[in-house]
């Protein structure tokens, strides 16, 4: 019914939404938009529409797809997030109105795939115009702090989108576009993160104090074990003994950690495993992170650790991770090495000296502090001796 309905007004809708799209006041629209965005998306929904009729089940891909292909051609027409994603909702606006006016009555089904449709298409075109703005602020061969602008505005921007779309109630709270913004605010959480812990060693502020390796693997497990379910992925920690120390700074050795980690989620396909373990010999304590990349090209290992050095097709983030756990490693006093595992994946190694634990403190049974502002008996005795 809602594919027919659309069908038989489409001339009528696409003018209405382009004097929908004129007369907002910001983003001011381009010719793009009224002439690929509106139309090109009524195509999509008609199909989807369509689609449905013979299937229980919403294909999710097929707009998404459209959706972001749509959104790399408007990146090149120099169109922003913003102005699609605002395209997308006058659309299904102004057929909403329209039925209304006819008094054309469409069922929840119908509305429900309407409503998905807008979900799917914000969320592709939102995800495709800020891989795409990464990709061009990496190759631009910017300097760190310039880069790192750029990164987090884009962040902040797709998430800031994001929550405008789900408050006005348009998309569902739990559709493709709260997944866009997970990611956002999990991407600004990892790239704050991974930032501060660079400042820290490139400005030789760590403070290193002994670290109970046990203790320090479980505040660990605990978010990356929130990533991999995220990623629908298997993580596995294995345990090591109490009594094995080390000495560092916990916050950078942790993002050190978490890097690692967050690199083999981001190469081990969906379903795939990632397992950290801790081999402890008399003097060193290495952290061992496999994933299931497929293995390394010839050549890349040593690529690997420098800065902005990206070797996949997902270009998320800045490559700075393996950069940082590189500082890591030599401000601890240890070295991380990667280890190929050819048609299966690699293993990253950050291998660091062992410290004797700390002393365990002795207290005297019945003994008490002096009170305070006393002076100990000896001083007493040394003042009164001639």
């Amino acid at each position: 019914m809602l594919a027919d309905f659309i069908l038989a007004n489409g001339p009528v809708i696409i003018a209405r939404a382009k004097d929908r799209v004129a007369a907002r006041p910001r983003p001011r629209p381009s010719e793009a938009e009224l002439e690929v965005v509106l139309p090109a998306f009524l195509a999509q929904l008609v199909d989807a529409l369509l689609r449905r009729r013979t299937s229980a089940v919403f294909d999710h891909s097929e707009i998404g797809v459209a959706a972001g292909l749509y959104g790399q051609k408007l990146h090149g027409l120099g169109c922003t997030i913003a102005q699609v994603v605002h395209d997308y909702g006058d659309v299904c606006q102004v057929i909403t109105d329209l039925a209304l006016e006819q008094d054309v009555a469409l069922g929840g089904r119908e509305f429900q795939t309407l409503n998905l449709c807008l979900d799917d298409a914000i969320a592709s075109a939102v995800t495709e115009f800020a891989e795409r703005r990464e990709r061009e602020v990496l190759a631009l061969g910017q300097e760190h702090l310039a880069v790192l602008s750029h990164e987090l505005r884009n962040l902040l921007n797709t998430a800031m989108l994001s929550y405008e779309m789900i408050k006005t109630g348009r998309v569902s709270s739990s559709g493709s576009t709260s997944l866009v913004l997970e990611r956002s605010l999990s991407g600004l959480h990892d790239l704050i993160a991974r930032s501060l812990a660079d400042v820290r060693l490139d400005a030789g502020l760590e403070r290193l104090a002994p670290i109970n390796v046990a203790t320090f693997l479980e505040e660990v497990e605990i978010a990356a074990m929130l990533q991999a379910a995220g990623r629908k992925q298997n993580l596995t920690v294995a345990r090591v003994d109490h009594a094995v120390t080390i000495e560092g700074d916990a916050q950078i050795l942790g993002s050190a950690i978490a890097n690692l980690l967050q690199n083999a989620f981001k190469f081990t396909p969906k379903g795939g495993h990632v397992a950290l373990v801790t081999r402890v010999t008399a003097d060193r304590v290495m952290f061992e992170v496999e994933d299931e990349c497929g293995g390394l090209p010839s050549g890349a290992a040593e690529g690997l650790f420098k800065p902005f050095e990206q070797r996949s097709k997902d270009r998320s983030g800045l490559g700075l991770g393996l950069a940082v756990c590189r500082k890591a490693a030599k401000a601890s006093h240890g070295e991380i090495r990667v280890r190929d595992l050819p048609g299966k994946g690699c293993v990253f190694t950050l291998d660091l000296p062992r410290a004797e634990p700390p002393a365990p403190k002795l207290k005297v049974r019945g003994s008490k502090p002096p009170p305070a502002g006393s002076v100990p008996p000896s001083s007493k005795r040394a003042r009164s001796a001639p």
